[in-house]
């Protein structure tokens, strides 16, 4: 019985933990929309990264 009470509680916090990153997710995801939506056509890239980047490494021989 012990065991399967721990099993529930685990089961109850997976559940818990799913739930909280998905709401997190789609947090992110309304920021990220109501942020295009405002500077729509005020910017055009969003990104802040350079078009052609290097490599990090340099590539083996």
């Amino acid at each position: 019985m012990y065991e399967y009470e721990l099993q529930q509680l685990r089961t109850a916090d997976l559940i818990r933990r799913a739930d909280h990153e998905r709401r997190v997710r789609e947090a992110t995801r309304a920021r990220r929309e109501a942020r295009r939506a405002a500077g729509h056509g005020a910017a055009e890239h969003e990104s802040h990264s350079r078009p052609f980047r290097r490599l990090r490494s340099a590539r083996a021989a």
